[in-house]
């Protein structure tokens, strides 16, 4: 009773933490466009840029308003207001328009808009909660109503609050509002600050009024009651979630013209039945059945799906489940999309459907409710939430209908919507999100943030996209994108209430959480394979091993917690890295560290030695790396005096830039799947006592695409400030390119001697990365070279080393050399600077690696589980990469 086989679909399985997200995806093929049809024109199309004076178009190309245009306050018909501009851009903003921009309140204000007053429109809502005219954004409490219907949308609403929450720089809110919201052709929206707090005030920085088809009319089943509806023609709502199941993100212009956005539904999947995911097949078209359904979503919405898998003994002992946060004491509106695109008869595939642990459907056969294959079809449930103010779970489960008999016991959703129903009084106001607790690695990031604005120090988040350290302005900015990244921090549950639909994407773990004396605490959910392969030390042990955490052994300190050097065994010197007990900081590190390094062996990775997690402790112990990090030896010992060890001579650096490339190398090819480290840079690279490079920290490590068919994963961007991959920052889609990005950097960080980013230089030399592929650009490189290195490099080795670091920072990964690439050229540039050193003529190029070779082909060689090395073994690389020309070891 299992499913067709895979390739008749293209089944792909799917990781759980593979989300795609952000940004332009591609159309599915033109047999599934067949069926798309024309898009849906908007009469009323208005876009307004509060508190621009000009109109300009954002990043998808629409134009917006300025409503200052021509010195008039378009559409503000009352109240006073300032308009303002944003003291900073925090680097995530899709777009400037219209966020930079705002209209400021200090008491009620109306903006009236005309529209057409028989039909439903979109109203969606846009604030970034930065600093205007020095007023603080935490300030900021105000409610916005519309006159129509009595509607209240926001009440005592923070967007610097639920910004935080939910780890955004900026918000959008959208509603979906009935012709009686426009009363007499005006759509009248006021905005008043919230009277109960002194100094507050109201801002908006966009507003979208578009008119739409009834999309979410007619009556939708209540659950609990069989045989009740709910009318849902002429309520208000507002969109809480909108996923694309199984599929990828979907900006708005891949919409039908109703400018939806859908998002990747696998941060929603409880549990570890994520199933699988599948696109139509070639010879699939989908066939709307009328001009209305072609409405109620985008082709590329039913051309995918998520199904439970092949297995019927596991999917009878499993089910399907999405969990939302949404607000308590509201009724909500279910809406999930169907398009069989597998089955071709009834009673082939056949399920239950539950809301919130009661029965919606019993008995659903997708082909009976489409009376047809790959012709889409929905089904709408309404669900009450009861429960006080805050905070509640809605949940949305798939189980195969045994009881149908049917051909195969499997479940199949291709598209989800909640969103949320005004109440009795007209009200959809929920409260404002809570920060939750959230990743230790957003805090490792955020302490080093405040350090680097304090001390000047490199670490943190992004710089840029390259040449846009002008665009990121003095020190001011690189501090307030310190200041944004702590509004953006991983809230996967546990806020206060949901209130928005912008997804809360993050990191899946199964680290649960217990409650201890009012603390919270991690029990370890590690797998059997890390656990067999992991020593587990006792917390004597450790402390034994560190002479009580003597604070004299400290050897480093980060924001997982100190770095404490120890002795174990009774003499092997080890780096114990301990999680500071009195916060609940590294949960997510501590895991990912010990699930990523038990599986990994190689020379050139840092070896995990065993972990300890007792009494509230999380505690690493590594092998001990006597020379620390690479960054300690380019700029503490690269001027040469002050009693100082003389600066890394040029080979050495060169062959420690080899090994690190190796180490990741490795990560990217030599595992069944690739694995993306997140965080290079030189404090990650460290040195053993014999100057061997060892890649370090996978708290931020991520399993890459699983097959052929995925080009990226999708997650919340995280990294270290001046090294971040631009184009991941902006799409928020990881690849293996985006470490190459990195390494870009500290190759000109080896070659300069300076930080990745200093803020205390001119405007347009705080970014490493761009300072130098100016200056290459220029022809001025040896001008910013390591005053240590002039004229100790050989001219042939300095062009093909700068050439390799200049590719790896190209602004789109397809541009940039694979891993094994940059290995190759760096061993070429050491041969190089070798002939250069003995007098030889410089040697010619061999021949490059075959295409293809070091990518998904190595994959398949190896296991994670069986990459193991000793670190006397080889360097787990193909040697076509190594040793090219001279057949020595190094």
């Amino acid at each position: 009773m299992g499913l067709p086989p895979a390739s008749s679909a293209g089944t792909v399985t799917v990781d759980i933490f593979s989300s795609a997200m952000i940004l332009l995806v591609l159309c599915m093929s033109h047999a599934l466009a067949a069926g798309a049809g024309a898009a849906y024109v908007p009469t009323d199309s208005i876009l307004l840029n509060s508190g621009s004076t000009e109109d300009a178009a954002d990043a998808d190309g629409r134009t917006w308003l300025g409503d200052q245009t021509k010195n008039k306050n378009s559409f503000l018909s009352s109240g006073e207001s300032r308009i303002s501009t944003a003291a900073q851009q925090d680097p995530s903003l899709p777009s400037p328009v219209p966020y930079m921009t705002a209209r400021i309140f200090t008491e009620a204000a109306t903006f009236e808009f005309p529209v057409s007053a028989k039909t439903q429109h979109f109203l969606r809502l846009h604030f970034y909660p930065a600093t205007y005219d020095g007023l603080d954004p935490a300030c900021s409490f105000f409610d916005v109503t519309v006159a129509g219907g009595g509607i209240t949308l926001l009440r005592n609403f923070s967007a610097y609050a639920n910004a935080e929450a939910l780890t955004q720089a900026y918000l959008i809110r959208e509603f979906y509002l009935p012709p009686a919201a426009a009363t007499g052709g005006t759509l009248r929206l006021t905005f008043t600050p919230s009277a109960a707090r002194n100094g507050s005030f109201a801002f908006v920085n966009g507003i979208e009024v578009l008119s739409a088809p009834d999309v979410y009319g007619g009556a939708a089943s209540l659950v609990g009651f069989s045989g009740e509806d709910v009318a849902v023609g002429g309520s208000s709502l507002q969109t809480m979630f909108r996923l694309n199941v199984g599929g990828q993100f979907l900006p708005p212009g891949n919409d039908t013209g109703l400018g939806r956005t859908w998002y990747d539904d696998s941060p929603y999947i409880f549990g570890a039945a994520v199933g699988i995911t599948y696109p139509a097949a070639d010879n699939v078209t989908i066939r709307f059945p009328s001009t209305a359904a072609k409405m109620a979503a985008p082709v590329d919405v039913y051309g995918s799906a998520r199904s439970m898998g092949p297995d019927p003994q596991v999917n009878l002992n499993t089910n399907l489940t999405w969990v939302f946060q949404v607000d308590a004491g509201f009724t909500y509106l279910v809406r999930l999309h169907f398009c069989e695109l597998q089955m071709s008869k009834l009673n082939q595939r056949v399920f239950d459907v539950y809301v919130n642990n009661q029965t919606a459907t019993a008995g659903a056969d997708v082909i009976g409710w489409a009376a047809a294959p790959a012709v889409p079809t929905f089904q709408d449930y309404t669900v009450y939430v009861a429960g006080g103010p805050g905070a509640a779970e809605l949940w949305v489960v798939l189980h195969p209908s045994a009881a149908s008999k049917p051909e195969y016991l499997d479940a199949v959703l291709n598209g989800l919507e909640v969103l949320k129903m005004n109440d009795s009084a007209g009200n959809l106001a929920g409260l404002n999100l809570r920060p939750s607790e959230y990743s230790d690695a957003e805090k490792q990031q955020e302490k080093e943030e405040e350090q680097f604005a304090s001390s000047g120090t490199s670490s943190g988040m992004l710089k840029g996209a390259a040449g846009g350290a002008a665009a990121l302005g003095l020190v001011c900015a690189i501090c307030f994108a310190a200041y944004s990244r702590k509004r953006r921090r991983a809230v996967m549950g546990g806020v206060g209430s949901s209130g928005g639909w912008l997804p809360l994407y993050g990191s899946s773990t199964t680290t649960s959480r217990s409650t201890i004396s009012g603390k919270s605490t991690a029990s370890s959910h590690l797998s059997s394979l890390a656990v067999s392969l992991s020593r587990h030390f006792s917390l004597a042990e450790i402390r034994q091993a560190t002479n009580n955490f003597n604070e004299k052994l400290v050897i480093g300190v980060g924001g997982f917690g100190k770095v404490y050097r120890g002795v174990v065994d009774g003499g092997t010197k080890v780096a114990i890295k301990r999680s500071n007990p009195s916060s609940e900081q590294g949960v997510n590190e501590f895991q990912t560290e010990i699930e990523m390094l038990s599986k990994l062996r190689h020379r050139h990775l840092v070896s995990l030695i065993g972990y300890c997690e007792e009494d509230e402790e999380m505690i690493l112990v590594y092998d001990y790396m006597a020379r620390g990090t690479l960054r300690e030896h380019l700029y503490q010992s690269s001027s040469g005096g002050g009693g100082e060890a003389a600066p890394l001579p040029w080979r050495q650096r060169l062959e420690i830039c080899i090994g690190a490339a190796r180490g990741l190398h490795y990560l990217h090819t030599g595992a069944k799947y690739p694995i993306i480290h997140r965080d290079v840079k030189t404090t990650n690279i460290l040195l053993d006592e014999r100057w061997v490079a060892k890649v370090s920290d996978f708290g931020l490590s991520k399993t890459g695409p699983s097959s052929l068919d995925q080009t990226h994963v999708s997650t919340v961007v995280k990294g270290s400030f001046g090294y971040l991959d631009p184009e991941y920052f902006r799409r928020q889609q990881l690849t293996d390119k985006s470490d190459v990005y990195s390494f870009g950097v500290v190759l000109f960080e080896v070659l300069c001697a300076r930080p990745a980013l200093n803020p205390s230089l001119s405007r347009e030399q705080v970014s490493l990365a761009d300072w130098a592929l100016l200056c290459k650009r220029k022809g001025k490189l040896d001008d910013i070279i390591d005053p240590a290195l002039r004229g100790k490099i050989s001219a042939e080795c300095l062009a093909k080393f700068a050439a390799t670091a200049e590719k790896c920072l190209s602004d789109h990964g397809l541009d940039r050399p694979a891993m094994g690439d940059v290995l190759w050229n760096l061993e070429f540039a050491l041969q190089l600077q070798e002939a250069a050193d003995a007098g030889a003529a410089p040697p010619l190029p061999p021949p490059g690696p075959a295409a293809g070779e070091h990518a998904y082909a190595h994959r398949q060689a190896d296991s994670i589980a069986g990459s193991e090395m000793s670190e006397d073994s080889t360097d787990g690389v193909n040697p076509v990469f190594s040793q090219l020309i001279n057949p020595k070891g190094r």
